[in-house]
C-alpha cells in the first residue's frame, strides 16, 4: 500500500507540472495573441532579437534623413523665393539704368530714379539677409545675424556649408552663397546699386553700367539653377527614403509581428493539449484517491 501512495504521488507530481506547463504555454500564446508580437523578450529568439534591434535602427535613421530631407527644402525653398526676389530687384534697377542712360532727363526725374534704386538697393540688402528658423540662409554655418552689414560687407563664414545628411552616405549643401551671388563692400550688388543712383544725381549717363547689372543677375540666376538642381536631388532623396521605410516596416514586420493565422491554429493545438492535460491530472488525482481508500 505504501508502495501504491509513492507511485501515486509521483504521478500527481508529474501531472500537475505537465498541466502548469500547458498552462503557462497557453497563457504566453495569449499574451501573443493579444500583442501580436513572436518576440516578447530577448530570450523568446535571440537571433531575430538582434535582427529587430538592427531593423529598428535602421528605421529611425531612415526617419531622420526624411526629417532632414524636410528641412533642408524648406532651406532650398526660402534661398529660391529669396533669389527670385533678387533677379525681379535686379531687372527693375537695369530698366532704371536704362532710362537713365537718354541724357534728356531733367533733375527732378533723375532725383526720382534715384530715390526709387535708393529703395531697390534696401531691398535688395533684405532678400541677401533672408533668414529660416533664424539663421541666415546666405551666410554658410556663421550664427551672425545677417549675411552683409550695413556697409555691405559679407559677414558670414567664407567657403563654409550647411549640409544635411539625406542618406548613409549622401549629403546636401542647403544654404546659398551669399557672397558669390552679392559680392562684398565696395564689389556687391548693393554698392553698384547705390552707385548708379549716385551717378543719377550727378547728371552721369549710366548706360555703361547696364552690363554690371546684367552680371549680378547672372549670378543671381545661375545660383538658383544650382539651387534647383539640389531640389532635385532631395526630391529623389525623398522618394528613395520612402521606399527604404516602406521595405524597413516590412523586414520589422516580418521578424516581430506574428501572423494571426499562425496563432489561431498555434492556440487550439495548445488548448488541445491542455484539456488532455486536465483530464490526465483527473484520472490520476482519482486513482490517487481510490489508492488511499484502499
Amino acid at each position: 500500500m505504501i508502495s501504491n501512495r509513492v507511485t501515486g504521488q509521483t504521478q500527481i507530481a508529474e501531472a500537475k507540472r505537465n498541466l502548469a506547463a500547458s498552462s503557462s504555454r497557453m497563457g504566453e500564446l495569449q499574451q501573443r495573441a493579444t500583442d501580436r508580437l513572436k518576440i516578447t523578450k530577448p530570450s523568446d529568439d535571440p537571433a531575430a532579437t538582434a535582427t529587430a534591434m538592427k531593423i529598428r535602427g535602421e528605421l529611425r535613421a531612415n526617419t531622420q534623413y526624411s526629417r532632414n530631407i524636410d528641412n533642408g527644402n524648406a532651406w532650398l525653398t526660402a534661398a529660391d523665393s529669396a533669389l527670385t526676389r533678387t533677379t525681379d530687384l535686379l531687372g527693375r534697377v537695369r530698366d532704371l539704368t536704362i532710362q537713365g542712360a537718354t541724357g534728356t532727363m531733367t533733375g527732378p526725374g533723375r532725383e526720382a530714379i534715384a530715390m526709387e534704386l535708393d529703395g531697390l538697393k534696401n531691398e535688395l540688402l533684405a532678400a541677401a539677409n533672408t533668414q529660416y528658423l533664424g539663421r541666415s540662409i546666405f551666410a554658410g554655418n556663421s550664427d551672425a545675424g545677417a549675411a552683409f552689414a550695413a556697409d555691405f560687407t559679407f559677414t558670414g563664414a567664407p567657403g563654409s556649408t550647411v549640409e544635411r545628411r539625406i542618406g548613409g552616405s549622401e549629403t546636401v549643401r542647403v544654404d546659398g552663397d551669399g557672397s558669390a551671388v552679392f559680392g562684398s563692400g565696395a564689389d556687391s550688388a548693393f554698392a553698384m546699386v547705390a552707385s548708379i543712383a549716385a551717378d543719377m544725381r550727378s547728371g552721369a549717363i549710366t548706360g555703361a553700367r547696364v552690363g554690371d547689372v546684367d552680371t549680378f543677375m547672372a549670378k543671381a540666376i545661375g545660383g538658383q539653377s544650382d539651387i534647383g538642381a539640389r531640389q532635385a536631388r532631395l526630391l529623389r532623396a525623398e522618394g528613395t527614403n520612402m521606399d527604404n521605410a516602406v521595405a524597413l516596416e516590412n523586414q520589422r514586420t516580418s521578424v516581430e509581428d506574428l501572423d494571426l493565422a499562425d496563432i489561431a491554429m498555434d492556440l487550439s493545438v495548445q488548448d488541445v493539449n491542455y484539456q488532455a492535460a486536465l483530464q490526465v491530472t483527473s484520472k490520476v488525482l482519482g486513482k490517487s484517491l481510490m489508492d488511499f481508500i484502499s
